[in-house]
């Protein structure tokens, strides 16, 4: 579904990322890990269109996203849970959602994406009219999620999405993206807590310094002495 080769991005005159390189299946659920500064949200921005590339290559469904913008990436299928939600904090629960589904074809059938969007989070229902800015860490991050859902997208992508968000509800969020997931969107995750990234998704990616460094499922990176030196702390 989604193919990373060699990916090279700037901001500016700084590279952000080197040489990243990525694949990932239909219906898989892969990690993206490392340090902060790593350039695992610059590879996110990427994938979506908000950073142009230098050099690499990024195909979605076998066709190439180089030179894609977002809302023509966001209209094929893809969707990023950015780092921070980024809400309209003066606008209701409710219009942030709608806010997922401007492109046209979302737009003609939000009924149906909305209804899921309230089943997975109850309390986005009851708190539809209420000012996104008003509600807790944990209930933002429900809102970041339903608006990405809300456009229908075959590919999630989800920025450190438990920033912020209390124990409880980071299990309540990881109980709804597991049944997201059962239903056939494939997800790449971006997760500080190496723990909770391996526990799951299926595979996993390590960036350093913009590099792509490691690749393996969860046995195996778990088993490598140099992720686990650098991201379990054991020696």
């Amino acid at each position: 579904m989604l193919n990373i080769t060699n990916l090279q991005v700037d901001h500016g005159k700084l590279r952000a990322l080197w040489d990243f390189s990525l694949r990932v299946a239909p219906g898989e659920r892969v990690g993206l890990l490392g340090a902060n500064g790593a350039g695992k949200s610059t590879a996110m921005g990427a994938i979506v269109g908000l950073y142009p590339s230098a050099a690499g290559s990024i195909e979605y469904d076998g066709k190439p996203l180089t030179r894609s913008s977002t809302a023509q990436t966001v209209a094929g299928g893809i969707a990023l849970v950015p780092e921070g939600r980024r809400l309209f904090a003066g606008m209701s629960v409710l219009e942030n959602l709608l806010m997922g589904a401007f492109a046209a074809k979302t737009r003609k059938d939000i009924e149906g994406p909305l209804d899921t969007v309230m089943a997975l989070f109850p309390i986005l229902k009851q708190k539809a009219k209420q000012n996104a800015g008003e509600l807790s860490g944990g209930q933002q991050q429900m809102v970041a999620i339903g608006r990405a859902l809300t456009s229908s997208p075959k590919l999630l992508l989800l920025d450190e999405p438990f920033i912020g968000v209390a124990p409880k509800l980071v299990d309540e969020i990881l109980d709804a993206l597991r049944l997201i997931a059962s239903g056939g969107v494939t997800m790449v995750l971006v997760e500080q807590n190496t723990h909770r990234a391996l526990d799951f998704v299926e595979r996993a990616y390590v960036l350093e310094n913009g590099r792509t460094v490691l690749e393996g499922n969860r046995d195996a990176l778990l088993n490598d002495p140099s992720f686990a030196a650098k991201f379990l702390g054991l020696e």
